[in-house]
């Protein structure tokens, strides 16, 4: 047994002494190659990169680690280093991409690259090249001569490689963690932008004899995956913090998903205005679930021009606050509504339709006279926008940008609106219909209350439609408002009081002789509002459009300008004669004090 035991120990022994022999004359033998081949490698790599760029770039590195048992390698402190002599020479020609590089990074991998096929084939064949922590920075400069290029090289770079190889392919190219700056100067001053922790991973990068002509790769690629887990930055004016969270691009499918976006004001409702020095919009944006298909991503690469097919945004709010108590500002608000800030977007963008799904949207205003908010909602809004653009080419044939929105007023009546935004108008002319119905009236009070100082006693909205054409300085249309037992309150707002109180003979009067309860009254009789309203302009889009629609209700319950000058006669007359009747009862209650003084004496 001692022997059989001794005979299997002698055998592992042996065994493991001849694998440790045949490990370390591999390693040897690979330590040997490594060393001869390293000045071969180095000068033929930098030479590849060199001639498949046209002499634009070239490539330093400090050292070269190889390891050619496990087909593994590395470049250290590697740099590649545009020419811009000739980068002129290129652009003299026609020739010049419209993207330069620099690129800095600490360390390359290169990881299985198949020596043994290498030799006996002439392929070099990796499976991973891993760019870690690199700094990218890319400068852009629009040329005329690349308008039409299509996504592949000019010259297949296989002419280049031919005399050293016959394919070069990597599966994977992976840039992990970048730090990425992006310079526009199609500007007379140059626009700097950055983003960190960045991941582009590039599928199947192919040289040989027919990749540049292929029409499935994008510029040699197979695919190029885009990720950023989470991208935070401040507005240039340090009102705002963007975040977007989790974004992720795939190029074969033109597919953008972002699974949160937000913009998060710095400031609370009241202390933004005060911060911003006027009665500023604060706006709160929060989307989930946004998508946008059929990116054309060869465009954006080449023009920085985005375009994509759809957007989908399946859950989210937008929130509007304005502190009315503070002054407008010195400066016109023209030239601000959605469709003209879209037109002052820098890079050109188009997208033919938004789908909108179950978005809450509210504005609210913080009112000087009344000193409280009033607010209104739309929720579990949905519908498109069609045409979302700043491009000329689009806009020449068709420059118009159309919104229909489906929403329930105050969470409860059901609203219809269209709009339809002129993207080529001087003045801003837009136009909106709709129709709202079946709204209990009482839930207007969050907003007539702090707003008109009238509070709704109880009334029931059948329906309401308008049809209102507007632009940068009058809204006019018509309104038609169609409700039934409509009783009101008039409020006002008494010093050491937080909460209004109700004027009680004036709110008597205004039910008695100016409110129509009814519309249509009871004879059958139908009042159309017209609507002209001039608008202020410092006041925001949504507040001209709230102000708009205020005007043709006013006048649909009967608040007509000449019932408003009756009411305020009314109310001054009544002011009057009851200051008269406090003198009087003044001059009694003094009459009765002097003659018990003078019983006294």
């Amino acid at each position: 047994m001692n022997s059989i035991k001794s005979k299997k120990n002698t055998v592992i022994k042996w065994f493991g002494a001849a694998l440790l022999t045949f490990a370390l004359i591999i390693s040897a033998c690979s330590w040997y190659l490594s060393l001869k081949l390293k000045p071969t490698i180095s000068a033929e790599l930098k030479d590849i990169v060199l001639n498949a760029t046209d002499s634009l770039y070239t490539v330093k590195f400090s050292k070269v680690k190889t390891n050619f048992v496990f087909g593994n390698a590395a470049l250290v402190d590697v740099e590649l280093i545009p020419d811009t002599n000739r980068l002129k020479v290129l652009v003299e020609r026609k020739t010049a991409p419209n993207n330069i590089f620099r690129i800095k990074l600490a360390r390359l991998h290169v990881k299985d690259f198949h020596s043994f096929r290498f030799y006996r084939e002439g392929r070099l064949n990796i499976n991973e090249v891993v760019f870690e922590k690199p700094c990218v920075e890319m400068i852009n400069r629009q040329y005329d001569f690349n308008d039409e290029r299509p996504a592949r090289p000019r010259k297949s770079p296989y002419e280049y490689i031919s005399k050293f190889l016959k394919e070069l392919r990597i599966k994977t190219i992976s840039f992990k963690e970048i730090s990425f700056k992006y310079v526009n100067e199609n500007q007379p001053v140059p626009q700097i932008d950055s983003i960190n922790n960045l991941n582009i991973t590039l599928k199947d990068w192919l040289i040989d004899q027919n990749s540049a002509t292929d029409p499935n790769r994008l510029y040699l690629l197979k695919d190029v995956h885009i990720n950023v887990n989470d991208y935070r930055y401040a507005t240039a004016d340090s009102m705002y913090h963007v975040n977007v969270n989790q974004m992720n691009f795939t190029a074969s499918t033109g597919l953008l998903s972002v699974k949160k976006f937000d913009l998060t004001p710095r400031y609370s409702e009241m202390e933004f205005g005060k911060v911003a020095g006027y009665a500023r919009d604060r706006f709160h944006i929060e989307m989930s679930d946004i998508s946008f298909n059929g990116i054309n991503l060869p465009l954006y690469i080449r023009k920085q021009e985005f375009v994509a097919k759809e957007m989908n945004i399946n859950d989210g709010f937008v929130s509007v606050f304005n502190n009315n108590e503070l002054e407008k500002g010195d400066k016109p608000r023209t030239g601000k509504y959605p469709h003209q800030l879209l037109q002052r977007v820098q890079e050109l963008l188009t997208v033919d339709k938004i789908n909108l799904q179950n978005i809450a949207i509210s504005y609210a205003e913080y009112d000087r006279d009344s000193k409280q908010k009033g607010k209104i909602t739309f929720e579990r809004t949905s519908g498109t926008i069609l045409n979302a653009t700043n491009s000329p080419k689009v806009k020449k044939i068709n420059p118009y940008m159309i919104a229909d929105l489906n929403t329930y007023m105050m969470g409860q009546g059901k609203l219809t609106v269209r709009f339809r935004f002129d993207l080529t108008a001087p003045d801003g002319a837009f136009s909106y219909n709709g129709l709202l119905t079946k709204l209990d009236g009482k839930t207007l009070n969050r907003i007539t209350r702090p707003l008109g100082m009238v509070h709704v006693n109880r009334g029931y909205v059948n329906s309401l439609s308008f049809n209102i054409d507007a632009n940068d300085k009058v809204a006019k249309g018509k309104m038609d408002f169609n409700f039934k037992d409509l009783s009101v309150a008039l409020l006002k707002k008494e010093e050491g009081r937080e909460r209004l109180v109700r004027q009680g003979w004036m709110s008597l009067l205004a039910n008695a002789l100016v409110i129509n309860s009814d519309n249509p009254d009871r004879e059958g009789n139908y009042l159309s509002a017209p609507i002209e309203y001039q608008r202020n302009e410092k006041a925001s889009f949504f507040a001209f459009i709230w102000r708009t629609l205020f005007v043709g209700i006013k006048h649909s319950v009967g608040i007509t300008d000449e019932k408003e000058e009756e009411i305020n006669a009314t109310i001054e007359e009544f002011e009057k004669r009851r200051e008269e009747r406090l003198e009087r009862k003044e001059e009694r209650l003094e009459r009765k004090q002097q003659r018990q003084r003078q019983r006294r004496n």
